[in-house]
């Protein structure tokens, strides 16, 4: 993709977030589309292309009245609307169509109408062969890379825990935030403990929301009333299904695919980003996204952090929202990242950065199965 050719011109998250018990997840993407659709300053009837993950495109176009000439189910977890972001760059570059809305809506709390985490059953590969000894879901799975990471590189768990310490910190600054109270290392230390070694402040939280995204060519984003987001670069990567299976436990290969193709084509280098997003569904995953993206070298992103330079006054602000720890989680919080990287460059974040001009959002699928990678700048071409 040619940098800048595409830019985000409308996006919006849910109307509330965090427990909404009377709405259904169909209900939550519509209501941040419409959201969105009135940021952009258009009608169902403008939008020509669908992209969602949960219900098929079919779904959402028929709920919202959209005729499309170009969908997208992909479905790879948490990171697939960073992969929608870019498929749907690509499509629009390729002239398959012109204005594309990408959804989420997730009942993660209140579970109406909520189709439930896919890749379990007895006949799944993951119930084959590691349910059967005693993984049984997120908070069990990562752990594996967790304990590989700290055992090799002589991390603490305290530097775990330091992390969402730090996160509590910027959403202590966002009035949408779910967890806005500050915290300590000793309450994350000693609160209740969820899975060896992460204690419940270290994983993320169960909640209700959604958002959505419009994009369209850079040569039609001057006509929208709302600050383009553009985007310079995107990359996607796959893994291993099976978290036993990971090439690397203190590495994703996948991180580091997408995001080198991310940076390869945006044609930045690290030293130009002013904002980072990593997907943290837990304590570790902002660890490995600093180190896999080339911001830190191996075993050295846990001292990152502790030194705060992700912390607000920090050279390498990361997760301003406060992150699926502390903002908000519904299941698939890539979608919640990727809102946060465009009010960044919007320059209307709660916790914003100042002159924040490029935005990293690095996303995640599964227990490390897959990777997204979007960077988005506010300067036209």
């Amino acid at each position: 993709m040619k940098p800048k050719s595409v830019a985000i011109v409308g996006a919006a998250e849910t109307t509330k977030l965090g427990v909404v018990p009377e709405m259904s997840e169909l209900m939550l993407h519509a209501d941040a589309a419409l959201n969105a659709m009135a940021d952009a300053g258009l009608k169902p009837s403008d939008i020509d292309g669908v992209a969602t993950a949960g219900p098929w495109p079919t779904d959402i176009a028929h709920y919202l009245g959209i005729t499309p000439s170009w969908a997208d189910g992909t479905m790879v977890g948490g990171c697939s609307f960073m992969l929608h972001v870019r498929h749907a760059a690509a499509a629009i570059n390729e002239g398959l169509c012109n204005t594309v809305l990408v959804t989420h809506g997730e009942s993660g709390r209140s579970r109406i109408g909520a189709r439930g985490f896919g890749g379990g059953g007895a006949s799944s590969l993951v119930g084959q062969f590691e349910q059967p000894y005693g993984i049984m879901g997120p908070t069990t799975m990562f752990t594996i890379p967790a304990l590989r990471y700290c055992k090799d590189y002589g991390v603490g768990i305290e530097k775990l825990a330091n992390v969402a310490v730090v996160q509590r910190e910027w959403a202590h600054k966002n009035p949408r935030a779910s967890l806005q109270e500050l915290t300590t290392l000793d309450e994350v230390m000693n609160a209740r403990m969820i899975a060896w070694p992460f204690t419940k402040p270290m994983c993320c939280l169960v909640t209700d929301g959604g958002g959505a995204l419009i994009l369209t060519s850079a040569e039609r984003a001057k006509d929208f009333p709302q600050k383009p987001a553009y985007i310079l670069g995107t990359g996607e990567s796959v893994e291993t299904p099976l978290i036993s299976q990971m090439a690397d436990f203190t590495s994703s290969r996948a991180f580091r695919v997408s995001g080198q193709k991310a940076f390869a084509e945006s044609g930045i280098s690290h030293a130009d980003v002013d904002h980072l997003m990593i997907y943290d569904a837990f304590a570790h995953l902002p660890i490995y996204g600093l180190e896999d993206l080339g911001f830190c070298e191996r075993g050295e992103g846990a001292d990152f952090i502790w030194e705060r330079n992700t912390a607000p006054g920090g050279k390498l602000p990361v997760n301003t929202n406060g992150g699926g720890l502390s903002y908000m989680h519904s299941g698939m919080y890539g979608m919640y990242a990727l809102q946060e990287g465009v009010r960044q460059i919007r320059g209307i974040a709660p916790a914003q950065v100042p002159d924040a001009k490029i935005s990293v959002v690095h996303g995640v699928g599964g227990m490390f199965g897959a990777s997204g990678t979007i960077i988005l700048g506010n300067e036209a071409p």
